[in-house]
Order: structure tokens, then sequence, then C-alpha cells
């Protein structure tokens, strides 16, 4: 005989609290609100969240989190917690996101429940896969009313940030500035691996404008202490997009490069771009004056499988860094815009290749190093920028770098700069074309100094310079150099994706030797 109590629906008026809690938690900050913060062309933190991952798949933790008013034990009215987090999927792999709510007190940190933000990074810690951000609120210590609240003050400390600081070196991070963000909140979202902002309608501050006129007397908006326009060019984020959406089709996109975790290989996808595609206009793309300028991102384009490339830390100015593919296999790409600066190496172009080799090194992709550098860039307004560090730094990072590296040299090779452009003491795939030309400094800004004497006691010197360009021309034919083995192969520009794709086929192969946490940690 079955004593048991009847257990149908025991515990059915809790699981109908749950639900009516989890609903009054969808409400956000309440329609009017919400209504206030969607005519602002902003999403929501929800339809951010949904927006980001794979339909379907968020799943949210803490959604209970807030603040309640009770009439004896009856809820009254619930508040959530400004942070929304939890797991799901982009490109079916499991991602943490977690996401500020401006519609319950515009982000602020009094209003939040840190223990969701700590809690979100250790489950990226913990279960090893990328972290995404999407930040849009202070994140910090909060309101200076807290003080009355609380009686006392306290020392500063950052919340979690040894889990933020360990996941730089463990697990993608990425982050989106989808509003105005300043304090804690701007370096939540510097402390990635990729950053990008919306422009007008996201700000990142250290400081907002009350903060600023009362500490230096300046009177600003927020949009011209941290809008776009001040953050385009600085390094403060890698990428400025139009939309949110374009900002979370950017993350989605930048983490499809990426393993989820550091004891990982990158995700190879299967290459519908034929290895053996040869492109007949490489053979024009590089100009035979060496006064003309071309366009290197179509080459990048035809070297690289069609569509995959993703460009980041847009910064650089005359550095070109991006994520790409060959044959299905992802790898980091730096390469030279002659267009800007000469194709120069500038501080902005330094941090962005400091940036790529550094990613690359943590998360195991191979280097492709696309060449054509005159050097360090020159000038006044370089030098007191101390360009020469920034340089030295940006080299030093391509040389700790573990990963397999190849070299395509279009062009130039100069100076520290392009002596640096890849690390020359190791085992290096490299190539040439035939418009290589190299050497310790450009003849045409050397032939004057060197030949001065000469130049100067001449009675036609335009006369003897052309004859001694003419003796020089000859000498600095890159064939010359291979005859010395000074490069070891010059190649058909056509060839080039082909010998790639067979290089990316051999570094793939090492890849499994340098899995696990890189010797260094990563830094923002």
């Amino acid at each position: 005989m079955n004593d048991a109590p009847e257990l149908e629906g025991i515990w059915q008026a809790e699981v109908e609290e749950l639900r009516q809690r989890e609903e009054l938690a969808r409400e956000m900050g309440g329609p009017e609100k919400v209504a206030k913060h969607q005519a602002q062309g902003k999403l929501t933190v929800r339809e951010r969240i949904d927006a980001v991952l794979d339909i379907g798949s968020f799943h949210e933790v803490g959604a209970l989190a807030g603040t309640g008013e009770y009439e004896g034990t009856r809820l009254k009215s619930f508040i959530p917690a400004n942070f929304v987090c939890g797991t799901g999927s982009i490109n079916g792999r499991k991602v943490v996101v977690g996401g500020d709510d401006f519609t319950v007190r515009g982000g602020a940190a009094d209003a939040a429940i840190i223990a969701k933000q700590i809690y979100a990074e250790q489950m990226a810690n913990s279960l090893k896969i990328p972290m995404v951000r999407l930040v849009d609120g202070t994140g910090g210590g909060g309101s200076v009313k807290l003080l009355e609240k609380y009686g006392f003050t306290y020392v500063p400390f950052n919340p979690g940030w040894d889990l933020v600081v360990e996941n730089m070196s463990l697990v993608p991070v990425a982050a989106a500035c989808l509003g105005s963000v300043a304090g804690l909140g701007s370096a939540r979202l510097v402390m990635s691996h990729f950053s990008v902002m919306v422009e007008k309608t996201a700000q990142v501050m250290v400081a907002g404008p009350p903060v600023v006129k009362f500490g230096t007397g300046e009177q600003v908006t927020k949009e011209d202490l941290g809008g776009a326009q001040v953050h385009r060019t600085n390094g403060a984020v890698d990428m400025v997009v139009p939309t949110e959406m374009d900002a979370l089709t950017a993350i989605r996109r930048f983490l499809s490069y990426l393993p989820q975790n550091v004891f990982q290989l990158p995700p190879v996808e299967v290459a519908c771009d034929p290895a053996d595609r040869r492109e007949p206009w490489l053979l024009s793309a590089i100009p035979r004056n060496r006064r003309h300028r071309y366009k290197i991102r179509p080459i990048l384009e035809a070297i690289f499988d069609e569509g995959s490339l993703f460009e980041m830390a847009c910064y650089g100015g005359s550095t070109v860094t991006a994520l790409a593919r060959l044959d299905g296999k992802p790898v980091g790409v730096a390469a030279s815009d002659c267009f800007v600066g000469g194709g120069a190496l500038s501080v902005e172009g330094a941090e962005a290749l400091i940036r790529l080799a550094d990613l690359c090194d943590t998360f195991h992709l191979p280097l492709v190093m696309l060449t054509d550098q005159p050097g360090i860039a020159i000038g006044r307004a370089a030098e007191r920028r101390g360009v020469i560090r920034h340089g030295a730094r940006a080299i030093a990072a391509i040389y700790q770098a573990r990963v397999p590296a190849a070299e395509v040299i279009l062009r130039r090779v100069y100076g520290v700069g392009g002596a640096g452009a890849s690390n020359r003491h190791r085992f290096v795939q490299r190539f040439a074309w035939p418009s290589g030309d190299w050497g310790s400094l450009p003849l045409e800004g050397g032939i004057e100094a060197a030949y001065r004497r000469e130049l100067e006691s001449s009675p036609d010197p335009a006369r003897l310079l052309a004859e001694i360009n003419a003796r020089l021309d000859a000498v600095r034919s890159p064939f010359r150099t291979a005859e010395h083995f000074g490069i070891e192969e010059i190649i058909d520009p056509q060839d080039t994706r082909p010998l790639l794709c067979e290089w990316v086929r051999d570094a793939y192969e090492l890849l499994p030797s340098l899995l696990g946490r890189p010797a260094r940690g990563t830094r923002p």
C-alpha cells in the first residue's frame, strides 16, 4: 500500500511565483523607461543579447536578483539588477554574455548586484569559453549618495578584476560600447581582445562631464569628451561602427576566427575558395615607378579566402591589421597602407601591430606579414610622440610571438621598421615579389648625402646624379640579392595565394605544440 502523500502540484505556488518574478525581470526598468531608451535609437539589453547570440540559445543566470518591495510576505514590486548575464551560443559555440541595463538607473553601479558581473567572469574562466561584454553604464563605485546611505567610505578596488585580467590570457574577450560609458565601465570595455563602439549613441570616458568640470574646469558634452570622433583613431577602441547591430555583428565575426580558449586550436572551416586560385592582375598591382602608390586592400582580398578579411585595430592608419583565412584556416595579417604616411610605422600603427601579435600568440593564429615598409615614421611630429619607443615595442611583440610566420615582401624593406617587420632571426617562410626594394635606407634619400662632394664639384650635378642613380638601380635589383641567398624566393605574384595555402597547412601541423597559456600575460 502506498502511504506517500499526493505530490502533484505541491510546489505549484512557488513555481508560479518564480514565473512572475522572471516576467518582472524581463520588464527591465518598466515600459516608460524602455520606451525612452528605444527612442534614442538604442536596443534594450535583452534585445542586444538576443541579437549577438544564436537565435533561442540564451540561458539566463540570476534573473531573480534585484530589489523587491513587499506587503507582508507578498511581493508588491520588483526592480531587477541592471546587469543581465548567462550563456548562449555564437555560430554554434558556447559563450558567456553579460550586459548592462541602462533602463534601470542608467546602468549606475549603485543599482547593480556586483556579484552577477563577477559570476559572469567566473563562468567564462571556469568553463573556458569566450566572454562577451555589452557595456552601457558605469559599473564602478556608484553614486556619492551611497556615502550618506552607508555612513562610511572605502578604499576603492575593482571587483572581480583578478578574473578580468586572467581571462585575457585564457579565453577570447570581446566588448561593445553601446552608450555613455565611464569609469570602471570604460575599463571593462577596453580590457578585451576586441572592442567596438557605436558612433553618435556611445561615448567612452574616464569620467563624465560633471567630474571633468570639477577636476579641470573644462565644460564639455559627453560626445565632445568621449564620442566616436575622439576615439576613432586614438586606439582606445578597435573599431567604430554606425549601428548597434553592426557592433554585435562585428563581435560575432571576430569570435569566429578564435578558439574557445588557449588550450584549443582555431576553428577551421571547409574552404570554398580554391587554394590554387591565381589572380593575373597581381602582376600589375605594384607600380613600376617607386613613387607611385597602390591600394593594399584589393591585394589582401585577392590573396586570402574570399570574404574572409576582417580588419581590426582600425585606428592603425598606415598599418593594416586583420584576421583572415587561408584554405579555411584562420591567420593574423599585417600590411602597410602607402596611402597613409607613405606606409611608415607610426605610433598608432605600432600599437595596432602589438595587439595583433599578442592576439595571435595567445590564441595560436599563424601570422602573415605583407611587407612594404619604408621604416619608422620620421619628422618632428613623430619624434615629439616618441615614435621610436612605440616602434621598438612593436618589433619586440613580433619577435616574442611564438606562432609560425610567413612574410611576403611586396616592395620596400628599409630601416629599423623594415628590419623588424618579421623576426629575421628565426625561420620565417619568406617570399618576395619582383618589385622588392630593400636596404638600410632608400637610395633616393641617401645618394645626395653619400655623393655630396662629387655632386658639388661637378659642372653638371643633375647629369651626374642621373648617372649614379642608373648605376645603383642595377645594384638594387632583387635578383642580385637572391644570387647571394639574401632572399630565399622571388615569386610570381600570381603564386602568392597557392604558396601561402601550402605554408598554412604546415603551420597548423605545428600549432598543437603551442597550446596552453601564453608565456607572458596578455594585456589590453
